[in-house]
């Protein structure tokens, strides 16, 4: 893996992380899946940015944290995160981590309010302090900070406008929902939810 480009680690690295979050608060998750997940979350958080430098700590942690990811979502299924860029990468070619990475925070907004407490022990596994004694509001929207710090952090782009053209949008949008992973999100969602979400990243 030392030989990894900068940016394929920190693609496939945010790609790991969604596996996490979106396994965490998947319709499928209980006590099992959580732990993995939960654990995963920390390690990624902790491991990414150095093996992006391509530091030994930083590449030890990363290969353990999306291994510990993998054991995890595998067994139940992950959300509209991968369903909304699995047709990026099929449509633009676009590395199907950044896709994720750049999803992923506007997605968690979205399903905030069907998570339960599930943000606050995502943030506490991303290293944000005094979570517990923040409000479910806070500690939602820190969660969702810290994706978005860890991702500007190592070079991801925070927006699909120079990915998505708006003429391809309904075409986007069909594709994620009948994406095998969309009946996993937490949240009931529609084409149309899906096309607004697409359009608020542009």
């Amino acid at each position: 893996m030392e030989s990894m480009p900068k940016g394929l680690t920190a693609a496939t690295g945010m790609d790991a992380l969604t596996h996490a979050i979106e396994g965490l608060i998947t319709r499928g998750a209980w006590e099992m899946s959580d732990m993995f997940h939960i654990k995963a979350i920390e390690l990624i958080s902790k491991h990414l940015r150095g093996a992006v430098e391509n530091t030994k700590e930083g590449r030890e942690g990363m290969a353990l944290g999306q291994y510990i990811a993998g054991m995890g979502f595998s067994n139940v299924g992950l959300g509209i995160v991968h369903s909304m860029a699995h047709p990026l990468g099929a449509l633009y070619d676009t590395p199907h981590g950044v896709a994720n990475a750049i999803i992923l925070p506007t997605v968690m907004e979205y399903n905030a309010e069907v998570t339960g407490d599930k943000y606050k022990y995502i943030a506490k596994a991303m290293g944000v302090e005094n979570v517990e004694n923040m409000s479910v509001e806070e500690y939602r929207k820190a969660a969702v900070d810290a994706v978005k710090k860890l991702s500007s952090d190592i070079g991801i782009p925070s927006s699909l406008k120079d990915i998505v053209k708006f003429e391809d949008i309904d075409f986007l949008s069909k594709s994620a929902y009948d994406d095998a992973c969309r009946p996993g999100n937490p949240k009931e969602t529609s084409i149309e939810d899906i096309a607004n979400l697409y359009k608020s990243l542009l």
